[in-house]
């Protein structure tokens, strides 16, 4: 809104009053330089014109050396009226007797003692005096005080003394005409100022104007106006750039629209829903899919909070979606009635300097996923309770062959040792479906107990050393060991645990079958006489496990899915050695029901690590880690 400005508030009254006030200072600083000037100079005028000639002095210096007083005081006399016209003339001998006068009305004063003392003090120093003098009745006056000497003596002593006083009247009323003629002048060159200052600042602020309404009209969404260049000044330069920048905001404004418009086509032609937020999580986007996922429209949501629109709002908060941009199972119905599962993908919408400006949410339809990962799940159980009565059968009956129910002596034995390896295998397959399939249900007895971690850890790889003193046939009847038809390799494994005991609480049997399964995937693809290295530490509340091998590695593209049931990085290659695919998938469910996590370094040709995280909580050494039944 544009706020109305006064006009004691308008550039044009400032720079108005701003000129008249620097005209009316050079003025009277003008004026008062120019006075005092004039004053001085009349002043001085006035001082020359009153001075007594030389020659008079000598007459009446002649005439106050003369013994007869009478004749001198004629002479006296008759010189003063001569000179009258210098203002009021007193004759003074050394004596302080007055000797002649001007003033007619003061011829009675002549032979008598002056009173004033000022010419008593000229005479005695002999110098001269000047003043100004000021009587209410004559006005101010000029006072001059001349000593006389004897002009045919050396001695320089004064004989006398001149008094002349003199009216200044006339030459203060010139210096006042001529004060009231400046201060006249002064007025009509202010009235022109005020004039001109107004010309003046409406030339400057006629531009100012107009840049200030375009910049309106433009704050309107107005950019078809220009603003007139009146000249090539700095006004008219700002005047060009003010029509280029309406120029450029018409452009920017008009590509920022057409990319809306894309970003909206965009937005309604995905298959995936999307949502926007501001800083406060409050919903300013929504595309059609989203709206369709979660069936809802624009005016029921718009404004309102994410959590809400989302349903979340009982199991996360705002902050939670800004610290962890974890990913999140949505149940939802459809239009239809419909269940739907969607998984809502979270990231920050941040700018340049790390503030963050809002949240967006990507919503995919993962119905059918999951729907065949549970069908997966129903056929690998079935598949397994189906397989595994007739399979235990045939390793029996084929047990029995092998211990001396054969009739061919040469071909029966090597047949029937191969199908006892398949059989084992298939037992070992049907045995890790029904751990996956019990994990995925929750039906997996968990029995957890506290355990010193590093001594159960150290356990459990000692078993792998005394693998090494045994033979293939040894290691092939050990279910926990490798597979029988590997032949016996040498390996060392080396140890790095903390000093310190650390307490966990673990399922100690299905922690063993994670070690077992990842340790001999490490013996599996280890070189001969390579080096395992275990480690063992603390940090963050978490006990860190990690088995390091030096084998072939893992390319980049296959570490997110090693742990995928039936996944093999080389299918050939891990059939050979005897795997099933699965034993990576059993741990990553097992570590996961223990609350941990499990995950794999690996760079190809140089060896994998992989990492097990378990939550630990220090206790005191002097606590009870059993439980008091």
């Amino acid at each position: 809104m544009n706020k109305k400005i006064h006009f004691f508030q308008s550039i044009h009254f400032k720079i108005a009053v701003v000129f008249i006030f620097l005209l009316v200072i050079t003025l009277e600083i003008i004026g008062a330089y120019f006075v005092q000037r004039l004053e001085k100079q009349n002043i001085e005028t006035f001082e020359t014109s009153i001075q007594v000639p030389e020659y008079v002095k000598t007459q009446i210096a002649d005439d106050l050396l003369n013994d007869k007083t009478s004749t001198a005081n004629k002479k006296i006399k008759n010189i003063v009226s001569d000179i009258n016209n210098l203002g009021e003339i007193v004759i003074v001998d050394n004596k302080g007797t007055i000797r002649g006068t001007s003033d007619i009305n003061r011829h009675n004063e002549v032979g008598q003692k002056t009173t004033n003392a000022k010419i008593k003090e000229v005479i005695y120093s002999n110098r001269d005096s000047e003043s100004l003098a000021y009587d209410k009745n004559s006005g101010s006056s000029y006072v001059s005080i001349m000593p006389l000497t004897n002009p045919n003596s050396n001695n320089n002593a004064a004989i006398g003394a001149i008094y002349i006083r003199a009216s200044m009247e006339t030459v203060y009323r010139d210096i006042n005409n001529i004060t009231l003629i400046f201060l006249s002048a002064s007025l009509v060159a202010g009235a022109l100022g005020v004039l001109l200052s107004i010309v003046i600042s409406r030339a400057i602020t006629r531009p100012i104007d107009e840049m200030k309404r375009q910049a309106i009209r433009m704050a309107r969404g107005d950019y078809s106006g220009q603003v007139h260049i009146y000249g090539q000044d700095e006004l008219g330069q700002l005047a060009v750039a003010v029509n280029n920048l309406s120029v450029r905001v018409e452009e920017a404004q008009e590509a920022s629209e057409a990319e809306r418009r894309r970003l909206d086509s965009v937005l309604s032609h995905m298959t995936d829903g999307v949502i926007a937020t501001d800083r406060r999580g409050n919903v300013v986007i929504i595309n059609e899919m989203a709206q369709e996922f979660l069936n809802v429209n624009n005016e029921t949501t718009l404004g309102n909070s994410i959590l809400k629109v989302l349903g979340i709002e009982k199991d996360y908060n705002l902050r939670d979606l800004l610290e962890d941009q974890s990913e999140i199972m949505l149940d939802s119905t459809d239009v239809d009635g419909h269940k739907l599962i969607l998984h809502a993908e979270f990231s920050l919408i941040q700018r340049e300097s790390g503030f963050i400006s809002g949240l967006v949410c990507v919503l995919h339809d993962v119905t059918e996923q999951q729907k065949a990962d549970h069908d997966r799940r129903e056929f690998v159980s079935n598949v397994s309770h189906e397989l595994r009565t007739p399979l235990t059968s045939v390793r029996s009956y084929v047990d029995a062959l092998n211990d001396g129910a054969w009739k061919d002596p040469k071909i029966a034995p090597q047949f029937l040792k191969v199908t006892s390896d398949e059989t084992d295998r298939m037992i070992r397959m049907i045995n890790d479906l029904l751990s996956l399939s019990r994990l995925d249900q929750g039906t997996a007895k968990i029995e957890m107990e506290y355990v010193n971690i590093n001594e159960f850890f150290n356990y459990i790889l000692n078993r792998f050393d005394m693998m090494l003193k045994t033979d293939n046939e040894t290691v092939a009847k050990d279910n926990n060991a490798i597979d029988a038809d590997q032949p016996t390799k040498k390996y060392t494994i080396k140890r790095e645990f903390t000093d310190r005991d650390l307490w966990v609480e673990i399922d100690t049997d299905k922690f063993m079958q994670v070690i077992d399964n990842i340790m001999n995937n490490a013996i599996k693809y280890s070189p001969d006489g390579g080096v395992i290295t275990c480690r063992l530490l603390e940090t963050h509340n978490f006990v860190i496990l990690s088995i390091t091998d030096q084998g072939l590695g893992i390319p980049k593209k296959d570490l997110n899915k090693v742990f995928d049931r039936f996944y093999r990085v080389d299918k050939a290659r891990s059939r050979q050695q005897g795997g099933t695919g699965l034993g990576l998938a059993i741990s990553k469910e097992v570590i996961e029901a223990l609350h941990g996590k499990i995950w794999v370094d690996s760079r190809e040709g140089k060896g994998s690590t992989f990492y097990i995280s378990l939550p630990y909580e220090p206790m005191d050494d002097g606590g009870d880690l059993w439980d008091e039944n």
